[in-house]
């Protein structure tokens, strides 16, 4: 029985002695820093037809966030907030700030492939899951961590199991397949274009393909992202994100 404790709690560290928990908490770290505003272009990718949004997000730490869509004209000015758990939506043409429930993290994102919950991280990979060290991978020549992440008991997410590819060097997400609750792959999203950006190395662009849909993806394409940038806490308030839609 010792054995076999000391055997699975040894899946859980890599060579250099980290845990998966650190290394994603690294990973989250790159990716977000203390603040992060950034312009990205998404692209919706049908069979027969493709169609593009531009979006402006601020982020600080794990739980303050803002999503505003600038383009197209018809959606223009449609807002997101998150704050802690709570996430509000701003609609212009109502005049209306909705409050989104639980139950709509799991669905579609202004109609890409992305959920609400990957856009404006309602849950926490970190807060929200258990960890685990499962193997090694190669990617685009990169070696990775290969980790599984599963829900903590009660845990409201969307996901039942992330499997996801953390670069070793630089700690940027490569890979990340993500199931449901029966086990079932759902979508995969792939890390491209690795270039410095504001001093760091980060894929550009990710590509979110969902697993029963041939020649369906959502591609999002990093134009601009800056790091470490002063945000007060007020800006991510009800009051700001009616005001930064106009």
């Amino acid at each position: 029985m010792k054995f076999l404790i000391f055997f699975f709690a040894s899946l859980t560290l890599c060579s250099n002695g980290q845990t998966a928990t650190e290394i994603l908490e690294k990973s989250e770290q790159k990716m977000r820093g203390n603040t992060l505003q950034a312009e990205m272009i998404l692209q919706i990718v049908r069979p027969g037809w493709m169609r593009e949004m531009s979006i402006k997000t601020w982020m600080k730490g794990r739980d303050l966030a803002v999503i505003l869509v600038t383009s197209p004209a018809r959606e223009k000015g449609i807002t997101f907030l998150k704050r802690q758990k709570e996430v509000w939506n701003w609609i212009p043409a109502l005049e209306k700030t909705i409050k989104l429930p639980p139950s709509m993290m799991s669905q579609s994102w202004m109609g890409t492939d992305f959920t609400n919950d990957d856009l404006v991280k309602e849950s926490s990979i970190v807060r929200d899951y258990t960890h685990r060290i499962i193997g090694d991978t190669l990617i685009d020549g990169r070696s990775c961590h290969l980790l599984e992440l599963l829900p903590l008991p009660e845990t409201a997410v969307v996901w039942g199991k992330i499997i996801t590819a953390i670069d070793k060097k630089d700690y940027m997400e490569m890979m990340a397949r993500f199931y449901d609750e029966e086990g079932t792959l759902m979508n995969s999203m792939y890390g491209y274009d690795v270039k410095m950006m504001d001093g760091r190395w980060i894929p550009t662009r990710y590509e979110m393909h969902p697993a029963d849909k041939i020649g369906q993806k959502t591609v999002l394409r990093y134009e601009s992202i800056l790091f470490d940038r002063p945000l007060e806490d007020r800006f991510f308030s009800i009051d700001q994100i009616q005001k930064i839609a106009y």
